[in-house]
């Protein structure tokens, strides 16, 4: 199996220490493509397989999605490996027993080398992501935040960006991180106006023959995310069904795009028809 020819690497340090926000880093000078953290294998800057463990309920389910203890999980990711194919992949861990049993449970062969967090940032610096991360709850993951956001709704809270030269000569190192408070550390949250959702969609609406007008857009926010109901004037002469389904999910797209909120429910709803003047 070609498993067995990928080299395996590890980046550890304890949580809380900015394994993840050093994590691309860490690869970009080991030229190593593909990550697995927190549940997640990352290719370059896109998530290609896996759930973050991160929004997850419980710490102990962090350490089950972490770990891929769950049978599917554990497949998805595999059915990834084998379709990209890397030949070298950088696992994190909080400890050297943990990214071992990382990449046994997923069919992966031994650790040959090991990153600690030590290596690469000082006591100062790791003093400073544990206070952030006991204080405020924050955790990073190293990805852009459009890749998450079907994830994390309202938990997402900024993105970052990581500039870095690697000297005469070299390309910069640039790379996006999303800044995160998982759902078990959740101390806060945002709010969007439903004014906001109707101006999208209102916009949207004007680049569609089919709508004629928005009539009402109402919002109601959870945890989960936004649910969202839209009343609509269809112009004659348009399938209603097909221009209902079609402006659905044009919608949801993009306010999931702008708003990096993930829509939990979205009803759209004709309630007349438009019939133009002759």
């Amino acid at each position: 199996m070609f498993f067995n020819k990928i080299k395996v690497y590890a980046f550890v340090g304890p949580s809380g220490t900015g394994k993840s926000y050093r994590a691309q880093m860490v690869a970009s000078e080991k030229n190593i493509s593909y990550i697995i953290d927190d549940g997640l294998l990352i290719k370059d800057n896109e998530i290609i397989a896996g759930e973050s463990a991160k929004k997850a309920p419980t710490k102990i389910e962090t350490v089950k999605h972490a770990l891929f203890i769950n049978e599917e999980e554990k497949k998805s990711i595999e059915k990834a490996l084998k379709r990209y194919r890397p030949e070298s992949i950088l696992i994190l861990g909080t400890s050297d027993g943990m990214v071992q049993k990382i990449a046994s449970n997923l069919g992966l062969p031994e650790i040959s080398e090991t990153i600690y967090i030590t290596d690469v940032a000082t006591e100062e610096e790791m003093q400073t992501a544990r206070h952030i991360r006991v204080t405020e709850g924050k955790h990073v993951i190293p990805v852009p935040t459009f890749e998450l956001k079907k994830d994390f709704s309202g938990y997402l809270l900024d993105p970052l960006q990581i500039f870095k030269s690697k000297g005469a000569g070299q390309k910069p190192y640039i790379s996006e991180k999303t800044i995160i408070r998982p759902t078990f550390s959740y101390l806060g949250n945002f709010t969007i106006s439903d004014t906001v959702f109707r101006q999208i969609i209102e916009y949207l609406a004007s680049k569609m023959p089919a709508i004629h007008k928005v009539v009402r857009t109402r919002a109601s926010n959870s945890e989960g995310g936004p649910t969202i109901y839209m009343e609509v004037i269809v112009t004659y002469g348009y399938n209603v069904q097909e221009v209902l389904k079609e402006f659905k999910a044009k919608a949801r797209k993009e306010i999931e795009k702008q708003t990096s909120m993930n829509i939990l429910s979205l009803e759209v709803v004709a309630k007349s028809i438009y019939i133009p003047e002759k």
